[in-house]
């Protein structure tokens, strides 16, 4: 089955009133809280594979907002759980390999029963 991906595009504003867009790749939840991991578009300033973590918030208006996280020991919570989910992502499900690695013998999973795609456990 082919599942279509919908994109979810979120604006923030800087102090100086810049917008910038953030595709949000992955919602997590740690410790009952949740958090948005976000990839920026089209922003030359900020690396392509620099990720963005937020926490979710619920305003006074009911709506989701997204804040910064402040505490430490908070944020390393949290980046080790999207690490861990990374590790988890990348490894292919149907041959036991990590689809970043080659093996010794050159796999590439090309023609694997993967398809080639790290698959979610």
């Amino acid at each position: 089955m082919n599942e279509e991906r919908r994109e979810e595009v979120i604006v923030l504003t800087d102090e100086e009133g810049n917008e910038y867009e953030f595709e949000v790749v992955q919602v997590l939840e740690v410790e009952g809280k949740k958090y948005a991991v976000l990839f920026p578009l089209n922003d030359d300033k900020i690396d392509d594979d620099e990720a963005i973590i937020m926490r979710i918030e619920t305003g006074e208006d009911g709506e989701d907002i997204i804040v910064d996280i402040e505490d430490d020991t908070e944020w390393e919570k949290v980046v080790a759980e999207w690490e861990l989910f990374l590790d988890e992502d990348d490894e292919c499900e149907d041959c036991d390999e990590d689809e970043d690695e080659d093996d010794e013998e050159g796999h590439s999973h090309e023609g694997c029963v993967c398809g080639g795609e790290p698959t979610k456990k």
